[in-house]
């Protein structure tokens, strides 16, 4: 089962949005190697389509990528799906309960739950998750119905509430990670800012490269 052997989360955690990747024109599995090549110790695939089956063979190989990269793969979203990849699993608010989710996938399957808000934050540390998400910090492009922007002190408020892993998620950019880092984020989840304008596999992994030096002046 997708394991939680990793001491920390990744400082930066990819998030493979198949509609944002379909509109650069990027098949999933491509973005993947890319990302991994760039140093990426994890990876979300973020599916809020229909799961076909070519999708879950693009899943497929982007696990198979992930095992040889020693990484870890996160699904979004759906406990059938995590299960049959060996994958983590992130729930949102509106999903399967984390409670539910952790007697499916087991004691040792990475398990993550988005909050938006003081009230969702402090629940979710007593739920069994191994991390909790916070966001969007900035307005997003990436959700058709967004929460609320937090910002940055919003989120150095709320983070002493949790013991758990704080993930930053929502339009954030190589700009504002510094920012982020310093107000107590553990990890920071990025889907546009990796994608360049004329993205292809090259430019991917340098964007890639690029967010890790930058993680890395603030550890």
């Amino acid at each position: 089962m997708g394991n939680r052997l990793m001491t920390a989360l990744p400082r930066v955690y990819p998030i493979l949005d198949t509609e944002t990747l379909a509109a650069r024109g990027l098949g999933l599995a491509t973005a993947a190697a890319a990302f991994l090549e760039g140093g990426a110790g994890i990876l979300q695939i973020r599916h809020k389509g229909h799961w076909s089956r070519d999708v879950f063979e693009c899943a497929t190989q982007v696990a198979r990528l992930c095992r040889e990269a020693g990484a870890q793969l996160v699904i979004n979203d759906r406990a059938d799906f995590a299960l049959l990849l060996d994958a983590g699993l992130h729930l949102g608010q509106d999903d399967l309960r984390p409670r539910d989710a952790r007697k499916l996938l087991g004691g040792e399957a990475l398990l993550g739950f988005s909050s938006h808000n003081q009230l969702q934050l402090c629940a979710a540390g007593g739920e069994p998750v191994d991390y909790v998400a916070l966001g969007p910090v900035f307005g997003t492009a990436s959700k058709r119905n967004p929460d609320a922007a937090v910002g940055v002190d919003e989120l150095r408020r709320l983070r002493p509430l949790i013991e758990k892993p704080l993930v930053a998620i929502g339009g954030i950019t190589r700009e504002t990670a510094p920012d982020l880092l310093r107000a107590g984020a553990d990890s920071l989840a990025v889907i546009s800012d990796l994608l360049p304008q004329n993205a292809s596999a090259r430019s991917l992994r340098e964007r890639m490269e690029e967010w890790q030096r930058i993680v890395k002046t603030e550890a």
